[in-house]
């Protein structure tokens, strides 16, 4: 892979990270099932399962911990 999509962790501002943070996780799935038509077969299946959008939600979270520790916080 030699397109950078992810040249750093560093975010200005804690809103920054959390919106690094979904396209971690968009960037994931599109890596993880690149075939699109496949996504958008499966996107009513998952996008009405509550179990699925908790976990959605789960790796959201994760990776933005990942990149509040990237900035140390946003401490001064």
């Amino acid at each position: 892979m030699s397109e950078t999509w992810l040249p750093s962790l560093i975010t200005e501002t804690p809103q920054e990270g959390y919106e690094l943070a979904v396209k971690l996780a968009r960037k994931a799935v599109g890596m993880t099932q690149p075939d699109e038509e496949v996504r958008k077969l499966l996107r009513p299946v998952y996008a009405a399962n509550p179990d699925s959008l908790t976990f959605a939600s789960q790796v959201v979270a994760i990776n933005f911990q990942t990149v509040a520790a990237a900035n140390n916080y946003w401490r001064d």
